[in-house]
């Protein structure tokens, strides 16, 4: 069945990215800063190419590593299987109305794994034969997991959690996984093995496709499976092998597969970090970090590492902003009517709500909600419908001759953010304080005097649209000039 899917593996992926033309090859790159450098200013340019880097110094040629793999609108609609020609607010309107409907399915065992081309245990094990960048000048080491899943079974029920944590190489054998705080799954089942005197078996997966990549990043409830979950992204089931080491299940298309143990802090730890996160900034210095003996590397011939590092925002590692999509949810839940879009800039820290106004107070009551659920954000903009949120111009444009500032802009205090917050006082740091305040943007038409509002000489969305269907070939054609 897996002539079906959307794409088998993360090449059949690469393959679509790049009869997209979205795809450039880079040849000679340092993964000392460089891959990570050259990541970053490629996510900031307007076509924002995904790139394969080849003969990296250092490594042999064939040991590869893929980069901004779904930072765009179009390549995050392509790895959820949807039309990667829809608009940015549709494509996010349509994620919201298939996840709705999504059928989970479970993995099954097949007899073949691409990843055991390769093999490597006990002392021939070598981690940094595979290319692991530095991705910003401050890191405290080579990173290979930044898009990497690790696999680890709960001891008392079995279930198979498939997060994306970060993995630091520090030698031949030894990696370290990051687990931000200790609610993490991933941190409560490792516990579970600890307190029974036993090291935690787990496995990294590096270079999975972008269903499991993205399945890793979701917020699944303890129980639910990534597995299966990407299994419902590409409906058709994930095919898995059990490792050879531990007895982990394994996506058997995967690139390069760690296997290991995942030893108790009492028994070693390492200095991990510190990282630069998705805010920009650096949020904690180097500390002790559990241990990871890897005793087996697998991998397939010419391997592709996922890399997927934090970076400055606006940029982000996925085009389409899920959290925006649990937030319009959440206003549809409530009956908050005539919500439009919902859209996330600024790597998820500034949120805009689009809607139709019926009645004074209906920005408002829109703006509360989004607030009370908008993860580290510090920004809430409310627009009109005619302005798309998924355009940070039409926004801006919005905000500049809609908000009257002494009469549309509140302020609310004490609210949900996280220890990743750069603005936090160092004091404040230190005693545990994780809240901020939160802007409300009323950039909307004065409900009072709606009709009497200046109207407006730019084209409305559908002509927009009418134009783009019909001459935006022609326009994407045109020659660039000298």
């Amino acid at each position: 069945m897996e002539s079906d899917v959307i794409y088998r593996d993360l090449r059949e992926f690469i393959e679509q990215v790049e009869a997209l033309r979205v795809l450039r090859r880079v040849n000679g790159a340092d993964p000392r800063f460089e891959i990570g450098g050259i990541t970053e200013v490629a996510a900031g340019l307007p076509e924002c190419p995904a790139l394969l880097f080849d003969n990296i110094k250092g490594h042999a040629r064939g040991f590869r590593i893929f980069t901004n793999a779904t930072t765009t609108p179009q390549r995050a609609t392509l790895a959820l299987g949807l039309d990667p020609s829809l608009r940015p607010l549709d494509a996010l309107k349509a994620w919201m109305d298939r996840r709705q409907r999504l059928t989970m399915h479970k993995p099954v065992a097949v007899s073949h794994a691409d990843f055991m081309e390769n093999s490597a245990q006990g002392d021939d094990v070598d981690v940094t034969r595979f290319p692991a960048p530095y991705w910003h000048k401050q890191d405290g080491g080579p990173y290979i997991g930044s898009g990497s899943l690790c696999i680890m079974r709960d001891p008392d029920d079995g279930w198979i959690n498939a997060s994306i944590y970060r993995v630091q190489v520090h030698d031949k054998t030894s990696v370290t996984i990051q687990f931000d705080h200790q609610g993490r799954h991933g941190a409560i089942i490792a516990q579970k093995y600890w307190d029974r005197g036993e090291r935690c078996p787990v496995a990294i997966v590096n270079g999975p496709d972008p269903a499991l990549f993205i399945a890793g990043f979701e917020y699944l409830p303890a129980g639910q499976s990534e597995y299966e979950f990407a299994g419902a992204i590409k409906d058709a089931p994930i095919g898995v092998v059990a490792g050879p080491r531990t007895g982990l299940p394994l996506p058997a298309h995967a690139e390069i597969i760690l296997e290991g143990e995942l030893l108790p802090p009492s028994e070693a730890t390492l200095p991990e970090g510190p990282f630069g996160e998705f805010t920009g900034y650096y949020a904690s210095e180097k500390r002790p970090c559990p241990v990871m003996k890897v005793t087996a590397a697998h991998w397939r011939n010419d391997p592709i590492l996922l890399g997927s590092p934090p970076m400055k925002p606006p940029r982000f590692h996925f085009g389409l902003p899920f959290r925006a999509a649990s937030i319009w949810g959440n206003l549809l839940s409530v009956g908050v009517t005539d919500v439009v879009g919902v859209w996330q800039h600024v790597a998820q820290l500034m949120t805009v709500v689009a809607l139709k106004q019926r009645y004074a107070g209906h920005a408002k009551r829109a703006a509360l909600i989004a607030a009370a659920n908008s993860y580290m954000g510090r920004l809430i903009v409310i627009v009109d419908d005619d302005v798309d949120p998924s355009n940070l111009a039409d926004v801006m444009w919005a905000v500049a001759t809609r908000c009257e500032p002494a009469e549309q802009i509140d302020i609310v205090r004490g609210a949900w953010s996280s220890a990743l917050e750069p603005r936090i006082a160092p004091e404040d740091r230190a005693r545990g304080k994780t809240s901020h305040s939160k802007a409300i943007i009323e950039a909307c038409r004065p409900f009072a005097w709606l009709d009497k509002f200046p109207q407006t000489s730019a084209l409305s969305a559908e002509d927009a649209r009418s134009i783009e269907e019909k001459w935006g070939s022609t326009l994407k054609d045109l020659p660039a000039h000298g």
